[in-house]
């Protein structure tokens, strides 16, 4: 069994704006939803833009208690280095607390004094008195904290060793600095400032997530519940299509869009489509907030990530071959393995192992050099991407640090900076990514929506008329019946026939003589091109399908089985059939021998990968046609996969569940129909010869040589 056709990589859409706009169209029962979801993303992706520059506010205020106080600081130090710079000896000699003897001190120190060296002064200021010292540096108040002279003059003895001091030596000599000192200049870190803007900070990224779990949640419910909705829509639509439709499509191609189409929607949708929006929502925002911090760091860090994208996209370009090239090469290498072991026996009976080996080791082999080189330039991405961004780390760390040494930005700007660094580089591989699985969501939704849109069969509001099987009097007419699956192309050019109550008719005819799609017709599976075929004298067209199947027992040459039990496969979709009446089907059929050898009897579980033999499987059919006590019965080559014995047995069957009932039997096999009441012999859509099975003999004609070719050699 074949999985259908295979898609290598996304499909691109033919038509992406329309499919799009269709898909949207179609969305319209979620749309609140959805506007939730995508509101919600986008006020995620707003609360992690706004996050860096409180978090950068946090780094100032952290930093704050990490430094001494530079500007009480430098305060002081200006006010000390003033009044020494400014001593009036006027104000000392005339002050009336000193005494003589100060007063002569001051002038041997003032006399001596060299003002360039500060030690030297500083020296000398310390041999004066404390008045004298007083009046020379006076007390002042900075934060209501008063700066005795004494103090004042220690303070300058400290600075003036710390000049040379390392950054340890220098918070070990402010500890040494009087506390009217200390208290000033000492790092002081504001707790409750801190705590105020972490828990903000906390609660920005709390409820970023909140968000984002909410939009996940709803994202996930829409695009479940709308490819639940597809899949539904789809199977409604199954049953609606004529078999035409089917005729000119793969199976595999209709399943691929049930399943791996309608996947892709759904998962495109639970994605990219919020992805997308909190992804183009952070470049935007990102951008706007660099340039509102500061100009200068966001042209430096917009510039560094570019040119690494540049970079970036240059190896893609040079990518895109090799993951195309991988992706054909797989898919010859797939078809080989595929063919070769479903006829594998084949392979084997004509010795084509060598010649099999040789092509699949030259597919294997593409497929090796392409993956390599497509992996080698996709491997290059991770380290691309950390690459772009370091740089923009580095690039946001020299400009920042010059920046902050000329007291332009705080350290906490640089550290905001990083962080929108990878808030800007993270959402353009985003947008990139979801760009492409949107492409593919467009692909698979036409797919799907072309699926939807195809014709339906004609409508049955019309057909009132009903036929109730178990009044049924079993006439079927054939009047002038044209038919084609192609308008230019005519296969049942002028078919007319009458089944009487309880006929037995055969058709016969060489291959692709119209014998199959005269059946088709009759059960409506098909409209006719012309003419009309009548039941008990009710015309087909205005008879619903579901009441003209009800009408019929048709076992095919096709023999479907499904996952189940033996019971369920006979009796499907039929109620109240007892295991009396199971098992006499079954033994009219030669079925009970093959049952008794099964584990569980009726309740064995058989699937279209257990050894069934095609025989087994087309008795179980057959007695599933039995089941079903219909007026009519339509035998389509039945018994073409079992042996001479079993047909023997089930002739008998079918001549038993024939009685009374009006029957069409198809066959090649023209021994099994020799007992048949009318023979009707088709050629090229046309019935030209009739009659049993005795006098078509007789005449001679295209059936007797048919009959003949039978036995010849």
């Amino acid at each position: 069994m074949h999985n259908g056709p295979r898609r290598n990589g996304p499909e691109k859409s033919k038509n992406f704006m329309g499919s799009m706009k269709r898909l949207f169209s179609e969305l319209k029962s979620f749309k609140i939803f959805i506007a939730i979801a995508l509101i919600l993303a986008m006020a995620g992706s707003i609360l992690s833009i706004v996050a860096p520059d409180k978090l950068s506010a946090l780094t100032d205020e952290i930093s704050k208690g990490l430094a001494v106080n530079t500007d009480n600081m430098e305060k002081i130090t200006t006010t000390i280095t003033n009044n020494l710079e400014n001593i009036n000896p006027n104000l000392v000699m005339t002050d009336k607390n000193l005494t003589d003897k100060e007063k002569q001190e001051f002038v041997t120190v003032m006399t001596n004094l060299d003002k360039e060296n500060k030690k030297e002064m500083l020296d000398g200021l310390n041999t004066l008195s404390d008045n004298t010292i007083k009046v020379i540096l006076p007390e002042f108040i900075i934060d209501n904290v008063k700066i005795s002279s004494k103090d004042q003059l220690a303070y300058l003895v400290i600075l003036t060793d710390m000049n040379s001091a390392t950054a340890e030596e220098m918070y070990k000599k402010i500890d040494e600095m009087p506390k009217s000192f200390v208290k000033l200049i000492e790092p002081f870190m504001d707790i409750n400032s801190i705590k105020s803007i972490a828990l903000f900070l906390a609660s920005l990224y709390i409820i970023s997530a909140v968000f984002n779990f909410i939009e996940s949640i709803l994202m996930t419910d829409v695009s479940n519940n709308f490819a639940k909705k597809l899949r539904s829509r789809i199977s409604i639509k199954i049953n609606k299509l004529p078999l035409k439709y089917f005729d000119r499509n793969q199976t595999g191609d209709v399943l691929s869009r049930v399943t791996n189409d309608v996947d892709t929607i759904a998962q495109s949708m639970n994605q990219s489509l919020s992805t997308l929006v909190s992804a183009i929502t952070l470049f935007v925002g990102t951008i706007i907030m660099m340039f509102i911090t500061n100009w200068i760091m966001a042209i430096t860090a917009i510039v560094s990530s570019f040119l690494g994208f540049i970079f970036m996209f240059i190896i893609l370009s040079k990518s895109q071959k090799y993951f195309t090239a991988r992706q054909v090469e797989l898919g010859k290498l797939n078809s080989h393995i595929e063919e070769v072991y479903s006829g594998l026996l084949v392979v084997k009976a004509y010795n084509g192992k060598k010649e099999s080996d040789q092509k699949f080791d030259e597919c294997n082999k593409k497929v090796y050099e392409a993956n390599r080189k497509s992996q080698f330039l996709s491997g290059l991405m991770p380290p691309m991407m950390n690459f772009i961004g370091n740089l923009g780390y580095v690039a946001v760390c020299v400009v920042g640090a010059l920046l902050t040494m000329n007291n332009h930005i705080t350290f906490g700007v640089i550290v905001a900076f990083i962080t929108y660094v990878r808030l800007f580089t993270s959402p353009l591989a985003q947008i990139a990514q979801a760009m492409n699985s949107l492409q593919s969501t467009a692909a698979a939704s036409e797919r799907v929506f072309e699926f939807l849109d195809e014709e339906e069969m004609a409508s049955q509001q019309m057909q009132k008329a009903v036929l109730e099987k178990n009044k049924v009097k079993g006439t079927i007419e054939f009047t002038n019946v044209k038919f084609g699956y192609d308008e230019n192309k005519i296969i049942i050019k002028d078919f007319s026939a009458k089944a009487k109550p309880g006929q037995k008719i055969a058709i016969v005819g060489p291959t692709g003589a119209g014998k199959t799609t005269m059946v088709n017709l009759l059960m409506k599976f098909y409209e006719i091109t012309s003419g009309d075929i009548k039941i008990d004298g009710i015309s087909t067209k205005d008879l619903t399908r579901e009441n003209i199947h009800s009408l019929f027992t048709m076992v095919l040459q096709d023999t479907w089985l499904f996952s189940g039990t033996i019971r369920e496969n006979i009796v499907y979709n039929r109620e109240n059939i007892t295991d009396e009446r199971i098992m006499e089907v079954c033994d009219t059929v030669g079925l009970t021998h093959f049952i008794k050898t099964l584990p569980n009897g009726l309740d064995s579980t058989i699937s279209e990968n257990d050894s069934v033999s095609a025989g087994q499987r087309q008795l179980l059919t057959i007695a599933r046609g039995m089941i079903e006590d219909a007026p009519f019965l339509i035998l389509d080559e039945a018994t073409s996969n079992v042996d001479t014995r079993t047909e023997e047995l089930v002739q008998k069957a079918m001549d038993k569940l024939t009685e009374g009932k009006t029957s069409f039997i198809i066959a090649h096999r023209l021994s099994t129909i020799k007992n048949a009441d009318l023979i009707l012999v088709m050629k090229d859509g046309n019935i030209i010869e009739t009659g049993n099975h005795n006098e078509l003999i007789k005449k001679k004609g295209f059936y007797a040589d048919l009959y003949n070719s039978q036995f010849e050699l």
